[in-house]
């Protein structure tokens, strides 16, 4: 087999990971999977990854980052407050939820496992900090070039964005009726705008 960059090795366990862990489950995917559907040998799969718990921090890692990516990526900060909250949040339905269950059935797995795992309970709590940190600077971004100021912390507005699309996401994965769940997803940005109370700039709180 010719030589391959760790790090690229690395990424080709953890996107055959996903495939796999999307596909049977955290309890139905081993190693031995994983490197089948990477086209690898078991044993390289276990040079790189020599347990299945590090394997699955890897892919944790990787949603993370990834859903953290979209979240940045969304928003337009150069509207005011109130259209980055409503492009933001639209923009990440679309990419990352929108015919996408499998993935964020996947997510709520991986959380979960993380959660009843010792030595991973960090991960999870890594997760929600890492998206409400992400939001936040977004939004505080967006109110400041526009001059803006928010009515409740921009911590407790991207921390309630969160749960908010959480809530939403789990429902559309139970049941995945995409013109209700746009209905709900519009309802909710409206209720985030009307919680942020945009207004001109007389000393914006700050989080």
């Amino acid at each position: 087999m010719p030589y391959v960059e760790a790090s690229v090795r690395h990424r080709q366990c953890v996107a055959a990971a996903r495939i796999a862990l999307a596909r049977d489950g955290v309890s139905g995917t081993s190693l031995r999977a994983v490197a089948a559907e990477a086209g690898l040998p078991l044993g390289t799969m276990q040079y790189v990854f020599p347990s299945k718990e590090l394997l699955l921090r890897a892919v944790i890692e990787d949603v993370i980052e990834e859903t953290a990516g979209v979240f940045r990526a969304a928003a337009d900060l150069d509207g005011g407050l109130e259209h980055a909250i409503r492009l933001g949040i639209a923009d990440f339905w679309s990419r990352l939820v929108d015919g996408r269950p499998d993935f964020q059935v996947m997510q709520y797995e991986l959380t979960n496992h993380a959660l009843r795992t010792a030595g991973m309970e960090s991960l999870a709590r890594w997760q929600y900090e890492r998206y409400g940190a992400v939001i936040a600077d977004w939004c505080q971004q967006a109110a400041q070039r526009a001059g803006e100021s928010c009515a409740v912390p921009f911590a407790q507005l991207a921390r309630l964005v969160v749960a908010s699309l959480d809530g939403l996401i789990m429902q559309y994965v139970c049941d995945p009726h995409e013109a209700r769940s746009r209905q709900d997803l519009e309802a909710v940005t409206e209720m985030l705008v009307g919680l942020a109370g945009v207004r001109a700039d007389v000393g914006a709180i700050a989080d």
